[in-house]
Formats: C-alpha cells, structure tokens, sequence
C-alpha cells in the first residue's frame, strides 16, 4: 500500500543540558493510504534518517519506531529516543548543516518501509545548537576551546590533531590527505601557515580531491612574512584549499 504522510509539526526541541537529559525532537505526521484515507488506530513502523548537506547527503543519524496511529491518522513520537540503528543523535553537528529528514513508513508494523519523503529543516534546533555554542564558549563566556598551534617541521599525513587547529609550517614540508579520514567532518577546517621562507605543501593520495588539478597547492613564504591558508573539508574525500 502505497502512503502519504503529512508532516504536522516538526520544531519542538527538549533539552536539559545540565541534567544530561535526552536531547529530543518532537515529531507528528498524519498517515494516509494511496486513496487518501486516513490509517486509523494502526501499527506502524516508522524509519527516520537524518541527511548531512543535501538530500542524498551523508548518512548521521538513524532510528525506527513502532507507534500506534490515533483515531484521526495522527502519529506522534520524538526523535531521538528511538532504536538507534546507526549515528549518535547527541552528536549530530547542528551547526554544519543544512539537513534533511527523511522519513519511511511500514503500514503493517514490519520493515518493508515505503519512502514517504524528505524535507529540510529549515532552521538549526535553538536549543541544540545552544548546546553546540556553550561546549564551544564555555557557559560563562570564556572561550574554552581555542586553536592550538602545531610545528610542522617535517612531511606528514593529515592527522586528527590537525582538526580545527593552526599548522604552523616552520620548514618546508608536504602535509598529505589520506582517503577516507573519517576524524575530520564535513565542514571542519584546518589553518594553514607558512613562515620565514618556508614552502608548505598540501597534497592529495589517490582518491581524494582538491580544487587545483594537479592534487597539491603550495603556501610559499618569504623571509620575514607568513603564507596563509585555509583547508576545508567538503566531502567524504574532498577539501577545499583557499589562500595559495
């Protein structure tokens, strides 16, 4: 049987930082059949999957529910709080979004689900993202998590250290993008700098992709001044390099 689902709210948050409450989102659709009628006090099997970036966007989050439809077809449940079958719901990165939920549907309350649809959220989950912002500020305001700078002195692979950190290149040296470097998330960056006459070198292995055809980009300095860059990832294998 084919479905339709109406999404009827999609923006209540709950948060208890302090208290380590489950971080949640309030979710309610209304469930119909291919002829339009209303799937009234049924048993249903419900898919969410939470997209990074796009619509067909990396996969971060994952959970099903087995709910019971009310009398007017309504569903009613909250995200994260579900069987968690891949991802971690606390650790989704609201603020490198956008992202898109994709929902599907079993009508009989087994696994043969039915794509019913995608949508972005439009706007990041405040209280989630103030979460985000108070781990990266501190609840007082004082930065807690400043970039550390890190000598680059000889020729190396990317590493999860490097992560939102500042490289600084004091000899000239190759930092290499290995394929498939999980640690570093979409939308992370790295700073780098090459100082005092120093060339860095950013190079890309076999399988990952720069935006310079020929898989390297050069930060050559002088005496006296520093070379800045910037390197962002922007896909599973993929980085962004301005500055050179």
């Amino acid at each position: 049987m084919k479905l339709i689902l109406t999404i009827l709210l999609f923006v209540t948050v709950t948060l208890n930082v302090f208290a380590q409450a489950p971080e949640k989102l309030s979710y309610q659709a209304i469930i119909r059949s291919q002829t339009n009628s209303l799937v009234k006090n049924s048993d249903i099997s419900l898919k969410v999957i939470v997209h990074q970036g796009a619509t067909t966007g990396t996969k971060v989050y994952e959970e099903t529910h087995l709910v019971k439809t009310n009398n007017n077809g309504l569903v009613s449940l909250e995200i994260g709080t579900g069987n968690i079958t891949s991802g971690t719901f606390s650790a989704i990165a609201w603020e490198k979004g956008p992202y898109f939920i994709e929902t599907q549907v079993d009508a009989t309350g087994g696994t043969n689900y039915n794509i019913i649809g995608i949508t972005q959220l439009l706007s990041v989950p405040y209280a989630l993202h103030a979460k985000t912002a108070e781990r990266l500020v501190g609840a007082t305001g004082t930065n807690t998590s400043k970039a550390v700078v890190i000598p680059f002195t000889s020729s190396r692979s990317i590493a999860a250290s490097d992560i939102n950190n500042i490289i600084e290149c004091t000899t000239s040296s190759i930092l290499t993008l290995t394929s498939d470097f999980g640690s570093m998330l979409v939308g992370d960056t790295i700073n780098l700098e090459a100082h005092n006459g120093a060339v860095l070198t950013i190079q890309a292995s076999s399988g990952v992709t720069i935006n310079y055809s020929n898989l390297s980009a050069l930060f050559t300095s002088t005496t006296g001044n520093v070379k800045f860059g910037l390197l962002r990832k922007s896909g599973v294998n993929a980085y962004i390099i301005s500055g050179q």
